[in-house]
């Protein structure tokens, strides 16, 4: 049986994650651990689908750096296609730093992702042939907000939107009101980013809003409470899953991975969020921003 075909687009890291100890202290030198990972919203997804079985392809830009030459040969290794990829000499490898306090929930975080600003329309365009033959395409917010909309008015599968951060997130919204037709079949976010980008201060006003601006699913994950699940007919409240934090870098791409997953194999809306909170919930369990025992949960 041909695997489900699912193009991702955007970023690929270097993850620095840091764990304190102790309580944060500003401006001092804090005690903690350090991981080193692999990441990326796009190339997390992209690895997540590949571990649920599907042929992720991966649209990205490495770059000419040490880092990017590490990330390539990684991404190869555990399957992701990257035939629709390039490495650019002239460019450094995106990097992500995040501080995590010792419960393992983030403080700050600080992405360097300029070579993902690089996939422009024209980018894009080269690749539209193989990029529209995909069953699902999946884009994360570091890339520009006019690929964004390109995206939106030229892909004709389903197309998932991560909004990756609140600033970014934004670029979801700009490129609607710009769209030709405007239309998105899902946006996942977080609840920061939902009431930043609306200037609601409820995830249900929120969540209309987005509707209105000609979003089918909405997916507004709420942290320890769980996530909201509206389209314009419907809406559900999905409680967390008990868990254990370890570190809470990479869970939302967990999530929306998982959602996308529960769409291919004909999941219907909303229950196809129980299948994004069981990834998110293995997620939290691992220091890394992929966990490789995802595999034993959903499949």
């Amino acid at each position: 049986m041909e695997k489900t075909l699912i193009s991702v687009i955007g970023g690929a890291n270097v993850d620095l994650s840091a764990t304190l100890e102790d309580t944060f202290i500003a401006a001092d030198s804090n005690p903690g651990h350090i991981d080193v990972g692999y990441g990326g919203v796009a190339r997390n997804i992209a690895h997540y689908l590949t571990l649920f079985g599907t042929r992720a392809q991966l649209l990205t830009v490495f770059g000419g750096d040490l880092f990017g030459g590490l990330l390539y040969d990684y991404c190869k290794q555990i399957g992701i296609d990257l035939h629709l990829s390039e490495r650019e000499s002239s460019l450094r490898s995106g990097l992500y730093l995040c501080i995590n306090n010792r419960g393992g929930e983030m403080i700050a975080g600080v992405a360097d992702t300029d070579a993902i600003m690089t996939i422009t329309p024209e980018w894009l365009a080269k690749r539209f042939g193989e990029i529209n033959t995909s069953d699902y395409v999946v884009v994360d917010t570091n890339v520009p907000e006019e690929s964004i909309r390109w995206l939106m008015e030229n892909v004709t599968v389903p197309l998932f939107i991560d909004g990756v951060s609140s600033t970014k997130a934004r670029r979801v919204v700009d490129a609607l009101s710009k769209a030709k037709l405007p239309y998105l079949h899902t946006f996942k976010l977080n609840l920061k980013e939902a009431l930043y980008i609306t200037n609601t201060q409820n995830y249900s006003d929120a969540a209309q809003q987005l509707l209105n601006l000609g979003i089918a699913h909405v997916y507004i994950t709420l942290g320890s409470e769980g996530v909201y699940c509206r389209t314009a007919t419907e809406e559900t409240l999905f409680p967390a899953l008990p868990v254990e934090i370890v570190n809470t870098n990479g869970a939302g791409d967990a999530f929306l991975a998982g959602v996308v997953y529960a769409h291919a194999k004909g999941i219907d809306f909303p229950k196809t969020a129980q299948y994004g909170l069981m990834a998110a919930r293995t997620a939290l369990l691992s220091p890394n921003a992929v966990n490789p025992d995802v595999a034993n949960i959903l499949l």
